[in-house]
Parts: structure tokens; sequence; C-alpha cells
């Protein structure tokens, strides 16, 4: 895990010289500055530090924190993400909540009664960008039904997860149809092994053999599957944060490309692969707690 989080540093780190355009460019904000005020500016700024040197200076400060400042805020990117990170995570993990219990549920419930309603279901979902969605939320739900809060975050807890609901839905339906059709193939998979054909001729509750025979042996598919799924969710919100107005990261992802604010995109990108990273770990670490037949391989 350390040793793809530096690697992905050094990537992320160099893309500011594969970037188009030049950041001074920025700085000067349309001015025509003087040879000297432009040496001035590179030097404030480190540009004009050997690419290794300057690599490092940015490695060792963020291991302490310090990811540098933001040029267009003028305020150190730390500060800038921090302020921003807590309504994301409220998304995220309200999505999360969202992805599990529906994902999971209609997988378990298409699997079980085997129609055609949750295919077609998961197929209508899978299809529809999470733009469209948003869109389509904020008509219905919020103007002509009044039910929901299109714009902002709201202030205190229960206000900001009432402003959180439309986003979270717009974020998850993709995701969510992608965990109910794993779930729903890993749970037929399951359903036609010899061993569950013969804990029910034992005599087994079908709640019995489906609990303790089919899904939990169905569920390791299903965990992989939801812990890619949930790391992405972060980089999913520049979309939905956009489109209700709202104060997060992903937001901020957006707003920081378009004016070429490199320090604080190379630390949202680095903080999106190092949540990658670290939910893959603790995929990996719980396997073997959910299947014994991966621990005593």
């Amino acid at each position: 895990m350390a040793l793809t989080l530096l690697v992905t540093s050094f990537l992320v780190f160099s893309s500011l010289y594969l970037a188009p355009g030049d950041p001074v460019a920025f700085l000067v904000k349309g001015r025509s500055p003087s040879p000297d005020q432009l040496a001035a500016i590179r030097h404030e700024y480190g540009f004009d530090k050997p690419f290794p040197v300057r690599y490092w200076d940015w490695l060792t400060g963020m291991l302490h924190g310090d990811f540098g400042q933001s040029y267009q805020l003028h305020a150190s990117v730390a500060s800038v993400i921090g302020s921003r990170l807590p309504s994301t995570l409220l998304l995220v993990g309200l999505s999360t909540v969202l992805i599990v219990v529906f994902g999971v549920g209609l997988g378990i419930f298409g699997a079980l009664r085997k129609g055609k309603g949750v295919v077609v279901l998961v197929t209508v979902g899978a299809a529809v960008p999470s733009f469209t969605a948003a869109i389509v939320l904020r008509s219905v739900f919020g103007v002509r039904l009044g039910w929901f809060p299109t714009v902002g975050t709201g202030s205190g807890f229960g206000d900001e997860l009432h402003h959180m609901v439309l986003p979270a839905v717009a974020l998850t339906i993709t995701f969510m149809a992608l965990v109910t059709r794993v779930t729903r193939a890993s749970m037929l998979e399951e359903l036609g092994r010899e061993h569950v054909e013969v804990v029910t001729s034992r005599g087994l509750s079908r709640s019995t053999v489906i609990r303790r025979h089919v899904l939990r042996n169905a569920l390791g598919p299903v965990v992989t599957v939801s812990g890619l799924l949930i790391s992405g969710l972060l980089v999913s919100t520049a979309i939905v944060e956009s489109a209700f107005g709202m104060n997060g990261v992903g937001s901020l992802l957006v707003t920081s490309v378009d004016h070429m604010d490199f320090p604080v995109v190379q630390a949202i990108v680095l903080l999106v692969v190092a949540t990658f990273v670290v939910v893959n770990t603790v995929v990996d670490l719980v396997y073997p707690l959910i299947d014994p037949r991966v621990r005593a391989a």
C-alpha cells in the first residue's frame, strides 16, 4: 500500500508538468509583468527549482500535512479541502448506506424471486448517468413536489441530511444497479450449488439455507465490487455537487481544474487514490473473514 501511494504521488506531481498551460499565467491574472517580476513569482512558488527538488519538498511537506498553497484562494490546501470535506463525507456516507442496503437487498430479492422486474430495473438504472438523474430528481422532487431542497448543503446535521437526499440518490443509482446485478448473479450461482441441494434435502428451513449456505458464500464478489464502487464515489461527487450547488470536495476539484490551481488538484487526486488503496486493502483483509475457504487456502 505504501509503495502504491509513493508511485502514485510521483505520477500526480508529474502531472503539473504534463498539463497544458502555465500556472504563472493564472497567478499574474492577465497582466504583463516584467521579466524580473515573473522571476520573482517563479521563485516564490518554487517553479525555478529542479523537478526532483520540487517533488521532494512536496512529498515531505505532504507527509507532515502541508499540501502547499492554493493559487486561487491564497490559503493552505489542507484548510481549503478540510473546510469542504465534511459535506462530501456525509454525501459519500449516505450514498454508501443506500448502495449497500438497497443494492444488496434488491439483488437478494431478484435472485430468490427469479423475476424479470429486478433485471429491467437494474438495466435502466445502470444506464442512467448521474447528471441526468440529478436533473430529473431536482425537477420532480425539488421543484414540482417541493419535498427536498435543490441547492446548498444546509446547516445543522438534520438540515444537512435533508439537503443530501437528492444528491445521494442521484449519485448512487448507477452504483446501486451494479451492486444489485453482482449480488443477484452471485446468489443464483450459490443457489445452484450441490451442497445447497443437500442441506435443503435434509429438511433445513429455507431461511436458514439462504442465510448460512447461500448468502455468506455469495458475499465475496459483492464485497469486492462494493469496495471499488464506494471508493469511486469520491470522484463521482464532482458532477453531483456541481449540479446541486454544494460546496464539497467534488465541486472544488472542478473549479480548481478550471483555474489551473494545481496544488489543490494534486491534493484531491492523491486523496482519491489513497481512498482507493485503503478501501481495497480493507476488502482484502475482510475477505477471509467472510469466506473461510480463502483463509484455508
